[in-house]
């Protein structure tokens, strides 16, 4: 209390906080909400701005994760590479290996990178534990938090691999690693435990270089640590750029839609915090006159005025970081890096933002008292002003409505700044509805679109389905130039499992003739397409790319195209914005791709909307490779056909065969998906409660100041439900204006966000995923700005409606 005066000041102080509750309790509640979306919105903002490199930094990433063959290089021989020229940091060498867990259920993991590690510490890569501890003894390992879910969790258990004798390892802990140098972590015993023929134990060295800013820098950073060993002792090497790259794609996507809900956030709070100071100065003249009258300087005023509007801000600054911490947390999942948290300058910066919005709004009308004599304030403030807004009641007054209807639309005449506000903060929370709602659209047709399958009536297989625990994080693989890594390698595949438990367990595959045959014997067929998910190699671009092959009509099946046509026969191939890019080829151009032994010149007819990351894939006719065959059939119904029972009867024939048929069902929408869209709700709902706060504000100090107003009118007859109806009649009209001007603009920021979220991940975006808006739908979010408006003005309206006729007229 000792910024704003102790004694005298402090009571006063205390006084107006305490003196009109209702009022206070808004102004802290509307500054607490104000000063919380400033704070959650610029700590979004900085998280969204450089994820990767924050987690990385804070980390101490490995700028280059290296393996070696234990056998040519000694761990003295690895130790000593740390001192090489340009190394700045270095850790390990620690034991890895890889192994394919089998989780409690019996269904089987993806291939792992198992490394021994004694703790999560050290001058490189130092994990983030997220949940648990680490493991501190054999049997025990600690997994990618991307793992952790409802069915794997701290206390489960994980068989190392499927056979009967594999030992059991139990889950301590989960963790994160921003150089994604492992999916999982154990004791450097266990690691040596679990290694086998199949899966030898390398030797993991990680690197910080300086510089490292370049794959140039980089590849000579390699190039020294494999003249430092022996010949074939370097096994592969990962590069944090390709981490990087990999990670900032993932991010770039929230990046615009997050800075758009910041901007929105941190301009409602200006509106608000000047609204609600302004108003509270302005309606307390009369008190201010009193403390002039007993001593006060225009000074302590402005003081104590200022520090009764700060309190509350102080507590929506703390209000502001508990709200960010989940939201930082879903952040966390989308960009895959350590523990986020307010930022230091956002904690400087918005309280600093604050105090001016807040002395400004209080110094223009304390000032303007000031400058009254104290007798002309005390007079100011006794009773509301008079002839200003008449000519809007004259006006009001010719409308064939009720009076206490035209009494309520001419009451935001009276205070045109106040009413002005009000109509900023509800066109703002209006903006936000709009362009959250078609948001939300549009990322649920992106997930429809990347999982056209899902559209199908009934999915028959060659194989049973078989539960598969979710994908780790991107694969921890090796540089292009890098020699095969032996398996068990961070970058090799996964080991060949010959035991004979293994091969017992290898799935049945029915033949894909009978199959067809069973569904195209069905009477309730429709119409179908076969489908068979491949690798191919396409000349020119390294690696090999996922191939999507069909046979027969496919276009019920067909990914939104952004330009050109889907496959309608032989010779043709439909590829995603990248390869195009890549390649640097277009639409009509000729490429060779090559599935097993055959070899097909196809087509590019068409450009397809894929969100699926950096790894290409391309969609053809299976009719162009001989040796293909579908796994898989998409069978549309008749009319009147039950799914179910369609597919019940078709199960019974093809799963002796070892197939299986399922009822289609909906598109399971992606991880990050979903946590944008919650992310956009939850924002969504502050904007909305800020702005109806700001609503609830400016309508009590209405009240308040026309309370000896409404106290004639109900000595003369008005009833309480005529009293509601005349201050719901105040701020309906700003709400419909409000509506008016938000949609619009909503609608406008929608069409800017999503094309440049597009831009980010490298693809446009089809017209089924920016057209998301309906006319009624429209209409709809129009009449939101009254429902935000009546709902601020909801709890006035009642206390109006409910005070006593006598009480109303003694009230000033």
């Amino acid at each position: 209390m000792s910024l704003f005066g102790t004694g005298a000041m402090g009571r006063v102080v205390r006084s107006g906080v305490g003196r009109r509750r209702v009022q206070t309790v808004v102004i802290a509640v509307a500054t607490m909400m104000a000063v919380a979306s400033a704070v959650v919105a610029g700590s979004l903002m900085v998280a969204a701005a450089a994820p990767f490199d924050h987690a990385f930094g804070k980390q101490q990433g490995a700028h280059i994760t290296a393996q070696f063959d234990p056998a040519k290089a000694s761990a003295a021989q690895l130790a000593e590479t740390g001192k090489l020229a340009g190394v700045t940091a270095s850790a390990g060498p620690y034991p890895s290996t890889a192994f394919r867990p089998v989780d409690q259920a019996g269904f089987q993991l993806p291939t792992l990178t198992l490394v021994g590690r004694s703790g999560p510490g050290g001058d490189v890569d130092r994990v983030n534990l997220k949940s648990g501890r680490w493991a501190q003894k054999p049997g025990e390992i600690v997994l990618a938090a991307s793992f952790e879910g409802p069915a794997i969790g701290i206390g489960a258990t994980l068989k190392a691999s499927d056979t009967t004798s594999a030992p059991t390892l139990s889950i301590v802990g989960f963790a994160v690693s921003a150089s994604k140098t492992a999916d999982s972590w154990a004791t450097p015993a266990q690691v040596d435990a679990l290694a086998s023929e199949g899966s030898p134990v390398t030797s993991q060295m990680l690197y910080r270089f300086d510089p490292a800013s370049t794959k140039e820098q980089i590849l000579a950073g390699r190039k020294k640590l494999a003249a430092s060993v022996g010949s074939g002792a370097l096994l592969g090497t990962q590069s944090w750029l390709e981490t990087k790259r990999a990670a900032d794609q993932g991010a770039a996507a929230t990046v615009p839609f997050v800075m758009a809900f910041g901007m929105l956030g941190i301009v409602m709070s200006v509106i608000i915090v000047s609204s609600v100071i302004s108003g509270a100065v302005g309606t307390s003249l009369r008190r201010i006159g009193i403390l002039k009258a007993i001593g006060f300087t225009p000074r302590e005023v402005v003081r104590a005025y200022m520090a009764q509007a700060l309190i509350p801000a102080g507590a929506g600054i703390a209000l502001g970081n508990l709200l960010a911490v989940p939201l930082l947390s879903d952040t966390e999942a989308v960009y895959g890096g350590v523990s986020l948290s307010v930022a230091w300058w956002v904690d400087v910066t918005v309280p600093a933002a604050a105090l001016v919005v807040v002395g400004l709004a209080a110094l223009i009308p304390a000032l303007r008292a000031g400058r009254l004599r104290t007798v002309e304030a005390i007079a100011v403030g006794r009773s509301p002003r008079t002839g200003r807004g008449q000519w809007a009641h004259r006006a009001m007054g010719l409308l064939p409505l009720p009076r206490p209807v035209t009494y309520g639309l001419a009451t935001p005449f009276t205070h045109p700044v106040r009413t002005l506000a009000m109509l900023l903060a509800v066109a703002f929370g209006t903006v936000a509805a709009t362009f959250a709602v078609g948001l939300t659209s549009s990322l649920t047709a992106v997930g429809t679109s990347q999982d056209p399958e899902s559209r199908a009536a009934v999915t028959v297989t060659t194989t049973k389905a078989i539960e598969v625990a979710p994908p780790p994080p991107p694969p921890v693989g090796g540089n292009a130039e890098d020699p095969p890594p032996p398996r068990g390698s961070e970058s090799g595949p996964p080991p060949v499992e010959n035991s004979a438990a293994s091969a017992s367990k290898k799935p049945k595959v029915a033949d894909p003739a009978k199959v067809r045959s069973a569904v195209m014997s069905q009477p309730g067929t429709e119409s179908y397409y076969g489908k068979a998910q491949t690798e191919v190699a396409v000349a020119g671009v390294s690696g090999s790319i996922q191939a999507s092959l069909y046979e027969g009509d496919s276009r019920s099946g067909s990914y939104e195209m952004l330009s050109g046509h889907w496959i309608t026969g032989k010779g043709q191939v439909v590829v995603p914005s990248r390869f195009l890019e890549r390649t640097s080829t277009k639409i009509g151009d000729i490429v060779r791709v090559t599935y097993e032994k055959d070899t097909a010149n196809l087509r590019i007819v068409g450009e397809s909307f894929d969100t699926s990351g950096s790894q290409l894939e391309i969609h053809a006719d299976m009719a162009d490779f001989e040796s293909a065959e579908p796994s898989t059939f998409l069978v549309e119904t008749k009319s009147g056909v039950s799914a179910d029972e369609y597919a019940q009867k078709v199960a019974a024939i093809v799963q002796p065969l070892g197939g299986e048929a399922t009822t289609g069902s909906e598109s399971g929408q992606d991880g990050v998906i979903l946590i944008m869209a919650a992310m956009a709700v939850l924002l969504t709902l502050m904007l909305i409660t800020v702005a109806g706060l700001g609503v609830l504000n400016s309508v009590v100090l209405n009240t308040r100041e026309r309370i000896h107003d409404l106290g004639v009118c109900k000595a003369v007859g008005m009833s309480p439900r005529q009293t509601m109806s005349l201050v719901f009649a105040s701020v309906t009209a700003i709400g419909v204006i409000g509506g008016l001007i938000g949609v619009p603009t909503g609608y406008a920021l929608h069409g800017l966000v999503m094309p440049v979220m597009g831009r980010a991940v490298g693809t446009s975006l089809p017209s089924p995923v920016l057209d998301v808006y309906e006319p009624v739908q429209l209409l709809l979010l129009g009449l939101g700005g009254v429902v935000i408006a009546v709902l601020g003005a909801l709890i006035p309206a009642g206390w109006a409606a409910r005070a006593r006729t006598v009480t109303a007229l003694r009230t000033e």
